[in-house]
């Protein structure tokens, strides 16, 4: 299905007793190194579509770190560390309403512990301060927020490793209170990326992909809004649109949804594939990875990676003209006799193009890839 069935009518819900968190951070205190324009405009055109279904001006909390020259054409409020801390522990829950948006797009990490963290505005190289996602989840689940039956979270931000970013300093810890659990809050909860890759965005129609692509769907369902729509008929879309774009060359996502309502927390088919498509091996993902750098399709500049390894490990490994399967030779070659060496060509492949999308994706593949002692 690709779109709403016209033969069900929307179901109402009153725009007043409607809420939402709208969160964009394009700029960060960690300086230009940390820039991502997208997520301001997105979270606009998302406070657009609910204000236009009619919910309340002063119920939609908008939360806005824009980079210049991009000035919102709507009022909003900042999106430091604190301030959404009060929104969240709060405002929020002191609110009468039926129905909570949540939409955050930004950067992001998957800490040690499984956590997803959500960088905030004054995040520093030294100080990443954040929001962990899933303690605000657990604490929207309980008596602690009252009202908000009906949820749907929408986040776009990267889940990549926390180890694979090889940060100095440790994630402060960040969870939020959290009260006793009930059977009364339903949630869905949509995010972009998947455990331990990037979520790509594009610089150039400074949008994040998933968040282009939620949004159109959402459009396309502007008369049934502000009610959050049929999650299980909506994710099959996102799914098909993003692995168009994987097709394309264009992200190495795999979009993931779960739902937990009174009674059971289910997550549905979050792999993006299509149906009969199995998941990828690590030894797939790797080499997914490796050739989504466009230098591994030219053979001269192929080899121009491999040259920069050490002579007596390329001696033995086999070579092929085609470049995916001499991707996968290189890997396997690497992976069985010569698993450190996984690492130099990783530097070797950085060394020539320093993509951060593509670094950390390449990173996270490897790590998974190498063997485990």
């Amino acid at each position: 299905m690709t779109g709403p069935d016209p033969s069900v009518p929307p179901r109402r819900v009153d725009p007043a007793r409607v809420h939402a968190l709208i969160v964009g951070i394009e700029a960060f205190d960690a300086g230009s190194g940390w820039d991502l324009p997208g997520p301001a405009r997105d979270a606009v055109r998302f406070h657009r579509l609910l204000r236009e279904a009619g919910v309340p001006e002063d119920q939609l909390r908008l939360h806005l770190s824009p980079l210049p020259p991009y000035v919102p054409e709507v009022p909003y409020r900042p999106a430091d560390q604190a301030t959404l801390r009060r929104v969240l522990v709060r405002e929020l829950p002191a609110a009468q309403g039926d129905v909570l948006w949540v939409w955050w797009g930004g950067h992001g990490v998957l800490d040690r512990s499984g956590h997803l963290r959500l960088f905030c505005a004054d995040a520093t190289t030294g100080d990443k301060v954040g929001i962990d996602l899933d303690s605000a989840l657990d604490r929207y689940a309980g008596d602690a927020v009252p009202g908000f039956a009906e949820q749907l979270w929408i986040v776009d931000a990267c889940e990549t490793f926390e180890e694979a970013l090889g940060f100095r300093d440790q994630l402060p810890p960040e969870a939020l209170p959290v009260g006793r659990r009930d059977l009364v809050h339903r949630q869905t909860v949509l995010r972009a990326a998947g455990r331990g890759r990037a979520a790509a965005n594009d610089p150039v129609g400074a949008t994040g992909l998933f968040s282009d692509i939620l949004l159109g769907l959402l459009g396309e369902r502007a008369t049934a809004l502000p009610a959050p729509p049929d999650a299980q008929e909506l994710f099959p879309a996102v799914q098909a649109r993003i692995a168009a774009l994987r097709e394309a060359g264009r992200t190495l996502q795999y979009p993931e949804i779960r739902l937990q309502t009174p009674g059971r927390t289910e997550n549905l088919p979050s792999t993006g594939r299509t149906a009969g498509e199995r998941p990828a091996s690590p030894m797939q993902r790797a080499v997914q990875a490796l050739l989504a750098y466009p230098l591994m399709g030219d053979p001269t500049e192929r080899q121009a990676v491999i040259s920069l390894l050490d002579p007596r490990v390329t001696a033995m490994l086999p070579r092929h003209p085609r470049a995916r399967t001499d991707a996968t030779g290189i890997l396997n070659g690497l992976r069985r006799h010569h698993p450190r060496a996984l690492w130099e060509l990783f530097d070797a492949v950085v060394s020539m193009d320093d993509d951060p999308e593509r670094k950390r994706e390449l990173a996270d593949a490897l790590h998974e890839l190498e063997p485990r002692m």
